[in-house]
């Protein structure tokens, strides 16, 4: 059946209203039994095997990502496999988070003796805590929605978005409590744009410049021929080895409004004195945030009073660093 734009987006509106709505209610399912998961992971030797079937075996492999990358150790194991093999993966310190709506599903029901066997602690992630799942398991995080947002109430949509959010929950607490810092993400995701915020420092890209500099008594035309020849639209203003101010291609055009003889001008007369800098070892993205602060576009780097070169916004915006 045909739609009008305005019926496929009051549609789209009210599938993100019933969501939202099964998202909030999660709220009230947090509860002891859920900071019981938490600290039983955080005891725990082992690791967190998350299994799952159809669409909630999908959001089990989401949450075994988030739970990696925020320092918890994770493997999903599908429960389709699981009977016929995978089992294996189970070491005896690991927490099973086994994740079904209903509860009820076959394989769920052909797993679960197997796990209880083995005397691991099993979490059960449940959309219905009256089921075959919820009851074997030794914890419950419930993950109950109302009603799908399906119209026919079939498809998973609210229950599979209520699982996910419950595992966040569950990821995001773990990371506090275990006090994960920035430098500890970091280590776990060196790689991308965002590898590079973390990792990549000012050091990494200033040395591949130019390195512009002139005296305090230079003339005004070698200040200019240093800038231009070194392409970075600056130069440093040194006092024999201290470095005093900086010139930049502003600073050349305010001069020329000016009107003053250029033979009569030195560096040090139309330089920027105390000019930003950053150290060699500081985050590019800190050196990022002081341009975007300042509003330029390059900075000296310095170490200990002694210049070292520059670092300009282009070289930052090359590394896809936004």
């Amino acid at each position: 059946m045909k739609k009008t734009y305005r019926e496929i987006k009051q549609i789209a509106s009210k599938t993100i209203e019933t969501e939202a709505y099964a998202i909030t209610k999660l709220i009230d399912y947090i509860d002891d039994g859920f900071a019981k998961c938490v600290e039983a992971v955080l005891l725990s030797k082992g690791r967190v095997i998350i299994t799952g079937i159809g669409k909630s075996a999908v959001i089990g492999s989401k949450i075994v990502a988030t739970l990696n990358s925020t320092g918890t150790p994770a493997i999903f194991m599908h429960a389709a496999d699981a009977v016929h093999g995978d089992l294996g993966i189970i070491q005896k310190d690991d927490i099973i988070l086994c994740i079904s709506n209903s509860g009820n599903t076959p394989e769920i029901k052909i797993l679960i003796p197997y796990i209880k066997l083995s005397g691991n602690l099993l979490i059960g992630l449940v959309g219905n805590r009256k089921s075959y799942l919820a009851q074997q398991a030794d914890l419950i995080i419930d993950a109950t929605v109302e009603k799908e947002a399906c119209p026919n109430n079939l498809a998973p949509t609210s229950s599979t978005t209520a699982q996910l959010v419950m595992g966040d929950a569950l990821a995001v607490s773990l990371l506090e409590c275990r006090g994960f810092t920035t430098e500890d993400y970091a280590k776990y995701h060196p790689g991308g744009v965002l590898g590079k915020k973390l990792f990549l420092r000012v050091s990494d890209l200033y040395l591949q410049n130019e390195k512009p500099q002139v005296q305090a008594s230079a003339d005004v035309t070698t200040a200019i021929i240093e800038i231009s020849s070194k392409l970075l639209g600056a130069t440093a203003v040194l006092d024999r080895e201290k470095l005093i101010g900086m010139i930049t291609d502003g600073d050349l055009r305010r001069m020329m409004q000016s009107g003053k003889p250029l033979n009569e001008l030195m560096a040090k007369d139309i330089m920027t004195t105390n000019p930003k800098t950053v150290g060699p070892n500081s985050l590019v993205a800190h050196a990022l945030d002081i341009m975007r602060s300042k509003n330029i576009t390059q900075l000296l780097v310095e170490d200990k009073g002694q210049y070292l070169g520059v670092i300009h916004l282009h070289d930052i915006l090359k590394e896809g660093i936004l």
